[in-house]
């Protein structure tokens, strides 16, 4: 019986060792069961406290919460099942009954020292919990300013994309706006700093799956709602102004939906790597009509007939649109336009537009204005 404890113990410490490599030390998007099941569980506790006939606010103020309680989480099974492993040693190799063996387990793995004996021959187990429990704790130190990082220089583009996509941010409203304040020259640089984004999230998120539960400071907001919205104006710039549209378009398209494929990988979603273009999407033809009668009337140009765009529309939207709903479903994020159901029931959030605030005496401005949302 003590055989099969101490074969228990070094099994669960292997395991437990294995998954704060994965975690916290190998940079490559491996597949983490525990940081799925700790957020699986602490999810659905957080949105079961918001209430379920709740509206999107409860639940974006309970889910704040998700990021932060995760990592608690982590760190606290990795040291409990630690403190199980060393105890099942101790008594596995000695003749310790169970209650001095935790003692002495959690003696030294918390490095207190005060339950030491002795006893030589376990000495080895001793020095290995007094060297494992400061170690885990130091990596999980320093792997908080990783994931601070990535989040700043996600939040910085998020936030700078609300004055041209609206909040929350949508595709064909960032292309209304850029035409209506004469700012088109503006979108190359624009895709040029989402494609750097997408690869950095790519990157990180796959790596880190906890940043998919750090949620923006303001509730509109969303990382993958904004790159939703910029792969969605570049997509319908591609389709309606072939000729004129920037190369940067396509760069970002390609970048947003091998990101999104990256992060899909990490979290084991299946998805198609060669979608065939004449697969059905969600988003309807009518929705499509209504944003670009919108864009129109706002002065964006067109190069080529509507119906005629569509097709090509459709066949951008195909390679990111499925696995873009599934990571805003995962995230909880802001229900915005284009962007897919949720798991808790809210009106889709059409963007906010800027109050007209003009000087009574000011003359009207020389261009249109900025025309409504179509209907949802």
């Amino acid at each position: 019986m003590r055989m099969i404890q101490t074969a228990l113990g070094a099994t669960l410490l292997l395991l437990i060792v294995g998954s704060i490599l994965r975690t916290l030390v190998v940079p490559r998007g491996l597949y983490s069961s525990l940081v799925m099941r700790l957020w699986r569980m602490l999810r659905g506790l957080l949105r079961l406290a918001a209430g379920p006939g709740r509206g999107y606010h409860a639940q974006d103020r309970a889910l704040t919460w998700l990021a932060p309680l995760v990592l608690l989480g982590m760190l606290g099974v990795w040291l409990s099942c630690m403190l199980t492993a060393y105890t099942l040693l101790l008594h596995g190799t000695s003749e310790l009954s169970w209650s001095v063996a935790v003692r002495e387990a959690g003696s030294s793995l918390f490095t207190l020292g005060f339950a030491s004996g002795d006893r030589l021959h376990l000495s080895a187990i001793d020095f290995l919990a007094a060297a494992s429990g400061p170690l885990v704790i130091a990596l999980q130190i320093s792997y908080l300013p990783t994931l601070y990082a990535a989040y700043q220089r996600r939040e910085t583009e998020v936030t700078l994309l609300q004055s041209r996509a609206g909040e929350p941010a949508w595709g064909p409203e960032l292309l209304a706006r850029q035409s209506l304040v004469d700012t088109e020259t503006a979108l190359p640089q624009l895709y040029r700093d989402w494609e750097r984004l997408a690869a950095d999230i790519g990157e990180s998120h796959s790596n880190y799956p906890v940043l998919l539960s750090f949620r923006s400071p303001q509730p509109n907001r969303s990382w993958v709602v904004g790159l939703i919205a910029v792969m969605d104006a570049a997509a319908l710039h591609l389709a309606l102004c072939p000729r004129s549209a920037p190369p940067e378009a396509r760069l970002v398209l390609r970048a947003g939906f091998t990101a999104l494929r990256d992060i899909a990988r990490s979290l084991r979603i299946d998805f198609d790597t060669d979608p065939d273009p004449d697969v059905p999407i969600r988003l309807t033809y009518a929705e499509y009509l209504g944003a670009v009668a919108m864009i129109t009337a706002a002065g964006f140009p067109r190069e080529r007939p509507v119906e005629e765009a569509w097709a090509h529309f459709h066949g951008w939207r195909v390679n990111y649109e499925a696995l873009a709903y599934e990571l805003a479903r995962r995230s909880d994020a802001v229900p915005a336009l284009w962007t897919g159901p949720r798991d808790f029931r809210a009106p889709v959030i059409p963007p906010a537009r800027p109050a007209d605030r003009r000087p009574s005496s000011a003359p009207p401005p020389a261009g249109p204005s900025l025309p409504p949302v179509p209907p949802v």
